[in-house]
């Protein structure tokens, strides 16, 4: 085999294994979907509306708010990781810590917030365009970058842009817990509706977290999901 050609056979194995490399986990994200009960469907709507509108108006409280939950979530792990600690005071005291450093740390805290919202908001497009998920750090450190540079130029807009995502991401979910609710449990026969439209590679733009999926997700024709929409707007 020639140089070329020996180039070409690893230029295609180099291809075929980022394209089926799964990064994301859409199957825990879909979990998170479907164990919501309808209350705690409409809790998240209300919050994410409030959250998304009116925001940038109390942003100090929701960075507090951010932080003592990511501190929570640390001191948890912390006391699954050693002994000399439980997880409940680890919780507590992570919640507690976190909190307090935020408040004298804001404008550290919205950059940080900032850069995560953008981190995330260009790793979203770049499985809406269908990029292999192995290269997703490439657009997610654009992301950081340039959400973490804005809030030192422009905090409004840093703060503007961590509540609008956030709080679009939280009514999101709960318009799908209740949509799958009502599929499975109120409509007859049950419908599989908002699964497919998160699954099904040709509707990969409805939610940016979902590229290659299972070889029988992959089976479902783009033609049931046309259906699927004419029903559900009759």
């Amino acid at each position: 085999m020639n140089a070329l050609g020996l180039l070409a056979t690893m230029s295609g194995q180099t291809t075929v294994s980022a394209q089926d490399v799964d990064v994301v986990p859409v199957d825990f994200i879909w979990q998170q979907i479907t164990d919501l009960s309808w209350l705690h469907a409409v809790i998240a709507i209300s919050v994410g509306i409030v959250y998304m509108l009116y925001g940038w108006r109390i942003f100090r409280v929701l960075v507090v708010i951010c932080f003592g939950l990511a501190g929570m979530f640390l001191g948890i792990l912390a006391g699954t990781s050693f002994s000399f600690i439980t997880e409940m005071w680890g919780g507590i005291l992570g919640l507690v810590v976190f909190a307090v450093i935020s408040v004298p740390l804001m404008k550290w805290c919205v950059s940080i917030l900032g850069a995560a919202a953008g981190g995330v908001l260009t790793g979203g497009i770049w499985y809406a365009c269908g990029l292999p998920q192995m290269y997703i750090w490439a657009g997610v450190i654009i992301g950081v970058v340039a959400g973490g540079l804005i809030s030192f130029i422009l905090l409004k807009a840093s703060v503007m842009l961590f509540t609008s995502l956030g709080g679009s991401a939280l009514m999101t979910t709960g318009m799908l817990g209740l949509l799958h609710q009502y599929e499975t449990n109120i409509k007859e026969p049950p419908t599989t509706y908002v699964h497919d439209l998160i699954f099904l590679d040709h509707y990969q733009w409805f939610l940016p977290v979902c590229d290659h999926r299972s070889d029988r997700d992959r089976n479902h024709r783009p033609e049931q999901v046309h259906q699927a929409f004419g029903e559900m707007g009759s």
